[in-house]
Parts: C-alpha cells; sequence; structure tokens
C-alpha cells in the first residue's frame, strides 16, 4: 500500500456501491495479490497438521514444528518491526514473501524433524515479515473513516486465499483416478506447485509499491513505556487469547484424526470451509462496528465464540463437530479485522510496524509453546482437555478487554 494514498477511495460510500467502496483501489489491488501466498500457506498448515501423521510424523513432532515455527515468528518479530519502522516497511515485506516459497518446498521432500524444523525456522521469519508490516502499510494508506472497511477486505481475501489452499486435498481423490499417480506423488506435486504460486505475490507487489514511500526515520528507538501503554495493555490481554488457542486451534485437524479417524482429504476441505466462512463473515465486522462500536462488537463476537468452541469437546460425531467448528471459525474471527483497525487507531503511525510486531509476538509466543502442549496431550488420548483449557483463557481475556478498553477511542 502506499504512503496517504487515499485519494482513490473516491466520495463517501452508499450501500449501493457496496460494503468496501471506501477502500483505495491500489490497497485493493494489493490485497488480491497477496492471496496467492495465502493459498500455499494455508495447504502447507494442512500438509503439516494432518497429511504428516500419514506419513508417521507423531502429533507431539507436529506440534514441535507447529511451535518452533511461531517461536521463531516471535524471536524475529521485534527486530524486523522495528527495521520496518526505523528503514522501510517495503523491503521486510519483500523478503518474507520471497522466503516463504522455499521453505513450503522443503516440507514436500523429507520427513527428517530436523529439517522440517529448520523450514519451519525459515517459514516463522518470513511470517513475521509479513505480519509486523501489512498491517503497518495498510494503516498507511487509510483514515479512520475507511480503515475498518481496508482492514475487513485485507482479511476476508487472506482467508479465501487460505481456504482455497485448505481445499486443495479435497481434489486428490479424482487427481489420483484420472492420473493413476499415488497420494504422496499428488500431495508433493501439490506443494511444489502452491509454493511456486506464491512467487506471484511479491512479483505483482513490486510494480503496486513502487510509489510507495517508505518513511526513514534514523536513529536509535526510544520506547517510551508511558506512551505506548495501550499497546502493552491490548497485546498482554490479546495473549490470553493465543495462549488459549495454542492447545487446540493450530491442532484441530490433527485432533480431528485422532478423536473421529478423519483425514485430511476432508479435514483439509472443512477448515477450507472455515476460512471461507471467516471470510464472509469479516465483511460484516466494519458493519458490526458502527453499529455496536469496536470494543462491544469485539466483545460479542468473542464471546459468543467460545460458546461454540466449548461445544466441540461433547460433539459425538464429527460431523456436528465440524459444523460447530465452523460457527466458532466465523465467530471468534470476525472480530480480527476490527480489533486490528483498533489497535493501529491507539498507538501513533511512525510506530505502528512496532505495534504489529509486539501485539504478534504477545499473541504468538504463547500460542507457540501452548501448541507443543497440545500436541502432546492430544498423544496422552485427552482430546478435548485441549479445549476446556481454551476456553478458560478466552473467558478471562474477552472479560479483561472490555473492562480495560470499555471507554478508549481510536484516535489516529
Amino acid at each position: 500500500m502506499t504512503n496517504d494514498d487515499v485519494s482513490e477511495a473516491g466520495p463517501v460510500a452508499g450501500s449501493r456501491r457496496g460494503v468496501f467502496a471506501k477502500v483505495p483501489k491500489k490497497v485493493k489491488w494489493l490485497i488480491y495479490l497477496i492471496s496467492f501466498s495465502s493459498c500455499g500457506y494455508g495447504y502447507l498448515l494442512i500438509f503439516i497438521s494432518a497429511y504428516l501423521l500419514e506419513l508417521d510424523v507423531g502429533p507431539e513432532h507436529v506440534g514441535i514444528i507447529l511451535g518452533v515455527t511461531g517461536a521463531t515468528f516471535v524471536a524475529s518479530a521485534i527486530p524486523l518491526g522495528i527495521f520496518s519502522d526505523r528503514r522501510g516497511r517495503k523491503p521486510v515485506l519483500f523478503f518474507g514473501l520471497i522466503a516463504l516459497p522455499p521453505s513450503i518446498v522443503v516440507f514436500g521432500f523429507t520427513t527428517n524433524l530436523w529439517l522440517l524444523v529448520i523450514a519451519g525456522i525459515v517459514a516463522g521469519v518470513a511470517e513475521g515479515a509479513y505480519l509486523t508490516t501489512w498491517n503497518a502499510i495498510i494503516a498507511d494508506q487509510t483514515t479512520t473513516e475507511n480503515r475498518d472497511a481496508a482492514f475487513s477486505l485485507s482479511f476476508t481475501i487472506g482467508n479465501i486465499g487460505m481456504g482455497a489452499g485448505m481445499a486443495v486435498p479435497l481434489l486428490f481423490p479424482l487427481l489420483q483416478g484420472l492420473t493413476g499417480l499415488d497420494s504422496y506423488t499428488i500431495h508433493v506435486g501439490t506443494l511444489v506447485f502452491l509454493s511456486a504460486l506464491a512467487l506471484i505475490s511479491p512479483i505483482g507487489l513490486w510494480p503496486l509499491l513502487k510509489d510507495y514511500k517508505d518513511i526513514k526515520r534514523p536513529g536509535k528507538l526510544s520506547f517510551d513505556m508511558k506512551k505506548q501503554r495501550p499497546l502493552l495493555k491490548f497485546s498482554g490481554i490479546n495473549s490470553l487469547i493465543g495462549l488459549g488457542a495454542g492447545f487446540i486451534i493450530p491442532l484441530i485437524a490433527t485432533w480431528m484424526l485422532l478423536k473421529f479417524a478423519v483425514p485430511d482429504t476432508y479435514s483439509g476441505p472443512l477448515l477450507a470451509v472455515a476460512s471461507l466462512t471467516i471470510a464472509l463473515t469479516a465483511i460484516a465486522s466494519s458493519a458490526l462496528s458502527r453499529r455496536y462500536g469496536r470494543v462491544r462488537a469485539i466483545v460479542m463476537t468473542q464471546g459468543l465464540s467460545m460458546v461454540f468452541m466449548l461445544s466441540l469437546a461433547f460433539m459425538p460425531t464429527a460431523a456436528l463437530a465440524g459444523a460447530v467448528y465452523l460457527v466458532r471459525a466465523g465467530l471468534m474471527n470476525m472480530s480480527v479485522p476490527i480489533s486490528d483497525s483498533f489497535l493501529m487507531g491507539i498507538v501513533s503511525s511512525e510506530d505502528r510496524g512496532l505495534a504489529s510486531a509486539i501485539n504478534s509476538l504477545f499473541w504468538r509466543l504463547p500460542n507457540s509453546a501452548t501448541t507443543v502442549a497440545g500436541g502432546y496431550i492430544l498423544k496422552s488420548g485427552a482430546y478435548d482437555l485441549p479445549i476446556f483449557i481454551a476456553a478458560s483463557f478466552y473467558a478471562v481475556s474477552i472479560t479483561l478487554f472490555y473492562l480495560v478498553f470499555k471507554d478508549v477511542k481510536p484516535s489516529g
């Protein structure tokens, strides 16, 4: 996205022009192009969490791989966020988009835990580079009037891309029948193809970001604790969501396989539908925030989501569990674009890269640790325990968020 490039938004949009009419055209195209990377990453998540188990990689090792990826993201996020705020966001974003495809390919050619961990480390750094710059770049080119819609569009398209990648295994039985290839060849070939497709994102973004003017701020970073107090409160409370989610959400395909014997050819499409559900519900997020206010909208959607997540533990069949998970995913993630917009509005514009990094770090660090713990809990056979633990953390976080931020209004 481009600095202060909001003139393309045109006049104030009426309902006839659609929910995203006020989003600048260049911002829209950037969001559309990033979906190619999202697609590759979506398939990678299914490959790791479900298909690796079919290659005799244990659930505890799946948890380790996902946990290390998250931990690497945590370790890289702060320095990358500082660099992006001080030296420019474009180089960091492109580094992340270019580093992701080769890390994806590695998973197709080995089951060696150490090599997979190394690939996960590279993917973690790539994710850190992307997440510490993307929200800041969108915020730089939007105003308080159109920022909610821009974040909603970004979240929607990103989840459509993720969902497309997760849905790919649905085609595998047909492809095997048409080509005569075995399951392993189909899985690996798809991994290579989608990693190549992910390169469209940096190639396409390059000309669109040509005129984006990175504001370089030389000198040492001064972290004013008083100034950053809203950010630290927001991130600290958000970390409880990450802590709880880590026990089960990254391992939901693993949970489906262990509890209901559902392979990736079904859990992949289920998670794809979940991503599409998330994308569709996110469209309504900006309208929800206008009607109830950002804080109340976040609390409402997260609270309802927690109820459905808790219900997962009591579902007797895979079909019912899948249906409940879809509702949970849509409700929980409806709050994400509102939350991102809220955070970007309570920090100063020059600190947005660092704010994205700190908030992501606070969420991802506990999430990574509990993903490893969740893998071991699932291996022990206590399939529903991670759900109960996650719901408990969600309840505390949602309550604290409302109490602390109910009277706070974004200003920037």
